[in-house]
């Protein structure tokens, strides 16, 4: 199938009550991961791309990938720019065929985050692109952008429905206490604020950082209306973890192929168990 938008699967787990995950890949196995896993389950997904991503592998490496990804399986496939850094950037990436893009301004003061959301949204809009904004910053790192926990603060529900309002975007990233990167201890997430932000803000709510938050956090978060879980740790843990079993069992071996194979298989397995973990298998 073609790239769709945001706005084509978010839609619909927002009336039903289910997510989506949106899951970053840093290279072919990982996006190959990725589609296999949501053809599997028969549910839409969302490929996203980090800074990191996009240096690693290269702006059009990943619109090659994931556009061949696309067109191989029957399920919705979004691309979309994961913590884009400025407007210049989501423009490169809208003119490289990406799907949908994320601006990420909440280290600005609210009204700065919102002129510089409100001017990708217009630009996005004009060719159909998706844009998801942020506000309130989330914790720990997300490959080169850091927020330590002194930094981080919470979504105010109020200016969540301002900013809605004021830049038209099409999904929110808030901030209800996950963080990025490997917990230190178990999150604890403010459900009542989500509750709040939900029942006023008319955009589906984006919960970034949900690697390592428990199973039935991640249910009660997507019933209390939560669209869009971002795994990105989760991936990595599985993936490299295989390749570190394999290596030791196979001293002499060689061929990429086959140590990537197992890191590929365990990359799909865990995928596959978030999308189940977030209602979205069959709903495609």
């Amino acid at each position: 199938m073609p790239l769709v938008s945001l706005n084509e699967v978010l839609g619909k787990a927002s009336n039903e009550g289910y997510a989506v995950g949106a899951f970053n890949c840093n290279n072919m196995e990982i996006v190959q991961a990725i589609a296999g896993a949501a053809e599997e389950e028969k549910a839409p997904v969302i490929i996203q791309a980090s800074q990191g991503a996009i240096r690693y592998a290269g702006l059009q490496y990943i619109v090659g990938l994931v556009n061949l990804a696309a067109h191989s399986v029957s399920v919705p496939v979004v691309l979309h720019l994961d913590h884009g850094t400025s407007f210049e950037q989501a423009v490169q990436c809208i003119r490289s065929g990406f799907s949908s893009v994320m601006i990420d301004g909440s280290q600005y003061p609210l009204e700065e985050n919102i002129a510089l959301t409100k001017k990708v949204v217009e630009v996005a809009h004009a060719v159909g692109v998706t844009v998801e904004g942020e506000l309130g910053r989330i914790g720990g790192t997300e490959d080169d952008i850091s927020v330590s926990e002194a930094e981080a603060f919470f979504t105010d529900p109020a200016e969540a429905r301002y900013f809605v309002e004021q830049t038209g975007v099409d999904a929110l990233a808030i901030s209800i206490g996950t963080a990025h990167g490997r917990y230190k201890g178990a999150p604890r997430l403010d459900f009542a604020r989500l509750k709040e932000i939900r029942e006023i803000v008319p955009c589906p709510i984006v919960l970034h950082g949900s690697s390592g938050v428990a199973d039935e956090d991640i249910r009660k978060a997507a019933q209390l209306g939560v669209s869009k879980f971002n795994i990105d740790t989760n991936i990595r843990e599985k993936f490299v973890g295989a390749i570190r079993e394999y290596l030791p069992a196979h001293p002499d071996e060689i061929d990429p192929r086959n140590v990537l194979k197992p890191a590929r298989e365990a990359a799909t397995a865990i995928i596959r168990e978030k999308i189940r973990l977030f209602g979205s298998s069959n709903k495609a």
